[in-house]
């Protein structure tokens, strides 16, 4: 796995035109860090990748244990990535040509008592301006080593009763709440969509339809059962669909392991009847592109990405273009 040290060499072998180059684009997943496997992705990085030639004019941080050590027992601990990206954010502002990162979706632990909690996200507002809600990622399997980094989850997270009572609590401060989740964890997700009406939830990466290890060579044969999950969890109306991330590894499309990373049309014919399903079903107004870089740089590069998102959108009228690639993110992340 290449991370990331010569993918932007391994990107340069596609030399694609950029389609549409004036579309104003709002790309609302990135993340940031300084260290991490061995590599970093700071704001250089970020506006070598948004500068390529695409309009991207903001952007939205997505939380990723940058910052501070993810499992720390001290329920304050996550303050310091809000800090951490304040600071970049600021960094940027001095430079407004460039993309300007326009919103921060912190960490909490939603399954805090109230009173704790509520102190938690006064500290995220406090860090900074920027902070718009919270995700406290519920992927969990049991196998989740075998095609994934390790990580701290926590089974069936989403029907937590206090975990519910932290979705809900952001609602109530007017914050979103950011998911991500593998997708058998599709009908726990339901309730939990169900069980907080009235909170934004923001659906990361389609649910993430895993192609790999024990389900390997499965994520066509079951699209059409992806396609009834994502169906019930449209008719939640407080539920929005980011619609990205498909390009991680854990998807099984293989493009990290190639030789050579895939062009626009590549991504278009593998992956177009996702993002056309959940559009159908969503509608746009609820619908937004998203990169989930520097995660998706590990198949696919930025341009090509986005000049993909260009040619699916191709088939929409003008408000539902504006809406998937700018208005949806600026809406919901209130921008």
């Amino acid at each position: 796995m290449r991370f990331p040290e010569d993918l932007n060499d391994w990107h340069a072998q596609i030399d694609e035109p950029i389609i549409d180059p004036a579309r104003e684009i709002t790309d609302p997943h990135h993340h940031l860090w300084p260290e991490r496997l061995g590599s970093s992705y700071e704001l250089a990085d970020l506006w070598a990748d948004t500068g390529s030639g695409h309009n991207v004019t903001k952007t939205v941080f997505i939380e990723c244990g940058a910052g501070y050590t993810r499992g720390d027992p001290d329920p304050m601990a996550p303050i310091a990535e809000s800090h951490y990206v304040q600071a970049i954010a600021q960094e940027a502002a001095m430079t407004p040509q460039k993309a300007q990162i326009a919103a921060i979706i912190a960490h909490a632990d939603l399954r805090l008592p109230p009173d704790t909690l509520n102190a938690v996200l006064d500290a995220h507002q406090s860090a900074s301006p920027l902070f718009r809600g919270i995700r406290h990622a519920g992927a969990w399997d049991a196998e989740r080593e075998k095609f994934m980094f390790p990580g701290q989850p926590v089974p069936r997270l989403y029907l937590d009763p206090d975990f519910q009572r932290g979705v809900a609590a952001l609602g109530e401060r007017g914050l979103t709440y950011d998911t991500w989740h593998f997708h058998p964890q599709n009908g726990e997700f339901v309730t939990l969509a169900r069980a907080c009406p009235d909170t934004t939830i923001i659906l990361d990466h389609f649910g993430t339809p895993i192609g790999t290890h024990r389900f390997a060579g499965q994520r066509e044969a079951r699209f059409a059962d992806w396609q009834r999950e994502m169906q019930e969890i449209a008719r939640c109306p407080n539920v929005v669909a980011k619609l990205g991330g498909l390009a991680m590894p854990m998807n099984g499309f293989g493009w990290d392991g190639r030789a050579t990373p895939p062009a626009s049309d590549e991504i278009v014919e593998a992956q177009a009847h996702y993002y056309h399903h959940m559009i159908d079903i969503f509608g746009p107004e609820r619908c937004m592109f998203e990169s989930n870089f520097p995660v998706d740089k590990l198949s696919v590069g930025y341009v090509p990405y986005w000049n993909a998102m260009k040619k699916i959108a191709a088939r929409y009228d003008a408000p539902a273009q504006d809406a998937l690639f700018r208005g949806t993110a600026d809406r919901v992340y209130a921008l």
